[in-house]
């Protein structure tokens, strides 16, 4: 049967061009694993003190990866994810000549995408959990180790330092899902929502695939320009879109600033390994933006920043107390229009909402 991604070609395409590290294998990586262990833990202790959750999930696993292991557990993730999709559209694409060509194209692009944020990605934690599909690969917190040795080393970073400050902004992220009570179900619904709503009508599936086949004539990424969803997207779709891309700027920018925070004095280098990857970001998308490519949102903001200002502008009017709103309910949440405009939240989400609990 004809698949909607050719997963196979994805990683073939992504690990040719991921490429090898001369760190791979050196004995530096070899202390990275304790290293992380260790950190992982005691970025959970802080985070947790300092947002005040507690994971539901317990002690995170921290799991050093090559790149090759990186786009390995992504794939089973987005496979996971999109489930609901190409379950949907598998029969529709075998009945066609174009549903194996189409299938590669995909499995391509996403490969191409997957295999370029592995050379960059530092750390990531993998929030696309199903609970129904518990598995060991699930719940774990990467950290890619060539590539974090090469920043140590091209910048001369501590090393334990600039690993406590990475595994703050990772441990920052699964705390978010894992002690927030709502917040991991609300996100995995809305993301199966949407994807479960397609209409999986023949006539569209092949107008997305022509516009698949066009975008790589005029070598325009389909991705960057909608994602794969926004081929299918309905106007209610696209609007479910818009909230997902409010909430993952939040997440991001709450990561950026409670990793500065939660660290403390312990990482008197923070300010310049927050400079050095700020710099470095005008080039490369955070791991986030790889699930928002996907999902049509990359083109939409500039999310760390967005996230940032948006959070900064909250705090300044009502501190953390009024920015805690925001992770009170999913009525709560800033749509995308309100992270580019905080005075509408506020406006929304008034502070005596704190009081009233209403």
């Amino acid at each position: 049967m004809a698949s909607v991604v050719d997963w196979a070609v994805a990683e073939r395409v992504a690990n040719r061009i991921a490429g090898s590290d001369p760190f791979e294998g050196s004995y530096l990586a070899d202390s990275m694993h304790d290293d992380f262990a260790e950190l992982t833990s005691q970025a959970q202790e802080l985070v947790e003190r300092y947002t005040g959750w507690t994971s539901d999930s317990g002690a995170a696993r921290a799991k050093v990866a090559e790149r090759s292991d990186w786009i390995a557990g992504n794939i089973a993730s987005f496979q996971r994810m999109l489930r609901p999709l190409t379950d949907r559209f598998e029969d529709k694409l075998s009945a066609g000549i174009l549903g194996p060509v189409a299938g590669r194209i995909a499995g391509a692009e996403m490969g191409a995408v997957l295999g370029w944020m592995s050379t960059r990605v530092l750390g990531q934690y993998d929030m696309l959990v199903l609970e129904d599909e518990p598995t060991d690969d699930q719940d774990l917190v990467y950290y890619v180790g060539p590539n974090i040795l090469a920043l140590e080393k091209r910048y001369g970073f501590p090393p334990r330092e600039f690993r406590l400050w990475i595994a703050l902004h990772e441990i920052t992220h699964r705390t978010q899902f894992t002690g927030v009570p709502w917040l991991r179900p609300y996100f995995l619904s809305q993301v199966t929502d949407m994807l479960g709503s397609v209409d999986a009508d023949a006539s569209q599936l092949y107008r997305a695939i022509g516009r698949i086949a066009e975008s790589i004539r005029t070598r325009t990424s389909i991705l960057s320009e909608g994602g794969i969803v926004t081929l299918f997207a309905d106007d209610a779709q696209r609007e479910t879109m818009n909230r997902l891309g409010g909430l993952m700027s939040l997440l991001e920018g709450h990561g950026d600033v409670t990793m500065d925070r939660a660290g403390g004095d312990l990482i008197p280098s923070a300010e310049r390994f927050s400079r050095v990857l700020r710099s470095r970001r005008q080039t490369q998308p955070g791991p986030a933006k790889l699930l928002q490519k996907l999902m049509g949102l990359e083109a939409k903001l500039a999310q760390y920043e967005q996230g940032e200002r948006f959070i900064e502008t909250i705090e300044a009017a009502g501190g953390t107390e009024y920015l805690e709103l925001a992770f009170e309910s999913a009525e709560h949440l800033p749509t995308l229009a309100e992270i580019r405009d905080p005075g509408a939240w506020m406006t929304r989400v008034p502070q005596r909402v704190a009081a009233t609990g209403s």
